[in-house]
């Protein structure tokens, strides 16, 4: 019997037409022979849908079309398992539930990488792939993740934290702050944000209120951190858990401006507007870097891994300030676009081992977290009663 894995993409988030190419890509690529997998595609409006149509990328290309070919699901826990059941489904309706056995999301950004999808599997009980809760919601947040790499004695560049309520009744003054803690050049960049989205380099004083401005157009919190000019970006991904975890070759991404764009990242090489995720992104691969330099990012990436407590398959983005040769880590991806499978095929893990293992590592959490203790035998209701007062009448 084949395992049912239900993968999850779309979302409510600014990346959800990434997350869809991520997803199609990974669902072409899960071995057929031992996994069924079943689509859902979850709407910006947060509606769920299911249906053999979502397979085809092609056909997103008219969602109110796309979604007329789909059914309208919801998911429950019912007598041990989680099941997927049609919102059509009624006394005399023929769609069945259909049992789902792991949870494979393959989300990017706010209200679904960041923590919010994986605390509804949590919360039906459904093992699922990738980083738990707390991980997923420390790699989304840039300013916590910067202090639990610091905390952990890890290299991150200095940052000045900014909220929007802050900043507009008070700019003349927060923009002194940045500038006297960062100074020039610097980035402005939403907390929450990938994909370099709401991302801008500020070279003069002039353009601080624009960059930020537009910052906050994405999210309430953002970042100042130092500009590094002489930059060279390295990207590595890690695959595994908190115990035992190995990281891939490294990358090195062509820029066609000072700063990764999301058109880099997406559209780079893709051909008459079709991207293939961040496997449109130019690169070189493996990096261009001494092996040492690439041992030491290696290292870096594990390290910042097991930090977060990390599982499944992330992709950490690293700088190399060339001036004095110091690796900094950027930021991670929980759950990198395109799952960076094209890193773990140049390090000889084709796709499909790779969602293999990713599977794995569901499961193998999963077996762990059955052998805690969630709840404990009382009998503290037996002396509770109201009365006739209510609340106020309660002994104890």
């Amino acid at each position: 019997m084949k395992t049912n894995v239900a993968v999850f993409y779309g979302c409510r988030s600014v990346e959800h037409e990434v997350s869809i190419i991520s997803a199609v890509q990974a669902m072409r690529a899960i071995d057929k022979e031992k996994y069924d997998i079943t689509p859902v595609y979850v709407t910006k409006e947060g509606e769920m849908f299911t249906g053999d149509a979502l397979f085809t990328i092609e056909e997103y290309r008219n969602l109110p079309e796309l979604l007329k070919k789909c059914k309208k699901v919801n998911f429950a826990r019912e007598n041990g398992k989680v099941l997927m059941k049609s919102e059509a489904n009624s006394l005399f309706s023929k769609n069945k539930p259909v049992e789902i056995n792991v949870a494979f999301p393959i989300v990017h950004g706010t209200n679904c990488e960041d923590g919010t999808l994986q605390g509804l599997f949590e919360f039906l009980g459904l093992p699922y792939v990738g980083c738990d809760i707390i991980s997923s919601a420390v790699g989304m947040d840039k300013a916590v993740f910067k202090d639990v790499l610091k905390n952990a004695g890890l290299p991150v560049l200095d940052c000045v934290e900014i909220r929007a309520r802050e900043y507009f009744a008070n700019k003349q003054e927060i923009a002194e702050k940045i500038l006297n803690k960062i100074g020039l050049p610097l980035i402005i960049k939403p907390v929450n944000l990938g994909s370099s989205v709401g991302i801008s380099k500020v070279n003069t004083r002039e353009e601080l209120d624009e960059a930020i401005t537009l910052a906050f157009s994405f999210a309430d919190r953002i970042l100042a951190e130092h500009a590094v000019t002489a930059i060279r970006e390295i990207n590595c991904s890690v695959l595994g858990d908190a115990d035992s975890c190995e990281a891939s070759v490294c990358e090195e991404p062509f820029m066609n401006d000072e700063i990764l764009s999301y058109e880099d990242k997406y559209m780079s090489n893709s051909k008459g507007g079709q991207s293939k995720g961040m496997a449109s992104l130019g690169r070189k691969i493996p990096a261009d870097i001494s092996d040492a330099k690439a041992e030491e990012i290696r290292s870096l990436a594990c390290a910042i891994f097991k930090a977060l407590g990390c599982c499944g398959v992330v992709r950490i983005d690293f700088i190399i300030d060339t001036l004095t040769d110091t690796v900094y880590a950027n930021e991670i991806n929980t759950i990198p676009g395109s799952l960076a499978f094209y890193l773990w095929e140049a390090t000889d893990v084709p796709y499909q081992q790779l969602c293999d293992k990713l599977i794995d590592l569901a499961f193998r959490r999963q077996r762990s977290r059955e052998n805690l203790t969630f709840t404990i035998e009382t009998n503290i209701l037996s002396g509770v009663s109201f009365g006739t007062k209510g609340a106020k009448g309660a002994k104890l």
